[in-house]
């Protein structure tokens, strides 16, 4: 152990007098305190607070309508009408996008094509959701139907990504295009945090993917799966209430 390794260890377990004092003196640093704000000044920097975030917001604001819009736009296929963004989608390869009406994409989103197939595309039809940090990975098709929201975390791969044979990823081989098939995530399905949809899976209409289950097979419409690997749980859940 060198003698900064040493020392830094001393000092987290502040044994003796010396390296006690040592590691208060840290956790004022990197803990700081503040002291209490006297009640006359906290509707003064209540405002300041309000501001604050006011003009992070404003200024969000003029980046998607000025920057950020335009350049998604220029590199999707198509284009719906009231289409919201909380950042720029990152997008690699030469997937089609087709975005409907009324779409919201959160930030972080990664939409990646490889190089296996020709014309692979992504439909995200009118009043879908797409959250914070979700990937998609698309070589043929995914299909995000009519108001289907996709919860923060998750991913959706049309594909493996490599061959299922050793010998064949050892090669760096491409993916056999069998194994490539389309995923479809059907109108007002709710995929939950953290989950994941692999290849040639339909979430049925209606239907709920519980937070951080792994789908591998289909999703019968409006019922609730859960697990890894998804079961079905409930059947006939969260139907429409008839009028």
């Amino acid at each position: 152990m060198s003698v900064f390794d040493r020392l830094i260890l001393n000092i987290k377990r502040g044994e003796g007098p010396v390296y006690g004092s040592a590691r208060s003196l840290a956790r004022v640093f990197l803990r700081p305190q503040a002291p209490r704000l006297p009640k006359l000044l906290r509707p003064v920097f209540r405002g300041i607070y309000e501001l604050h975030y006011l003009a992070i917001q404003s200024a969000r604001v003029l980046v998607n309508v000025c920057y950020r819009h335009p350049l998604f736009q220029a590199r999707c296929t198509s284009f719906g009408r009231n289409v919201s963004l909380d950042g720029l989608p990152f997008v690699s390869g030469h997937v089609a996008i087709h975005i409907g009406d009324n779409v919201w994409l959160g930030g972080g989103i990664d939409i990646m094509a490889a190089r296996f197939l020709e014309n692979p595309q992504l439909i995200i039809k009118d009043g879908a959701q797409i959250s914070w940090n979700v990937r998609i990975t698309v070589n043929r098709e995914v299909v995000i139907e009519e108001n289907a929201r996709i919860s923060f975390d998750c991913r959706i791969s049309d594909s493996d990504g490599h061959p299922r044979e050793a010998d064949l990823r050892r090669q760096d081989a491409p993916v056999d295009p069998r194994d490539i098939r389309p995923v479809r995530i059907c109108r007002d399905a709710w995929i939950g945090n953290g989950a994941h949809i692999m290849k040639g899976v339909t979430v049925g209409e209606g239907a709920i993917v519980g937070a951080n289950s792994v789908v591998i097979t289909d999703v019968p419409p409006y019922s609730l799966v859960l697990g890894n690997p998804a079961e079905v749980y409930f059947k006939n859940y969260g139907r429409p209430k008839r009028t």
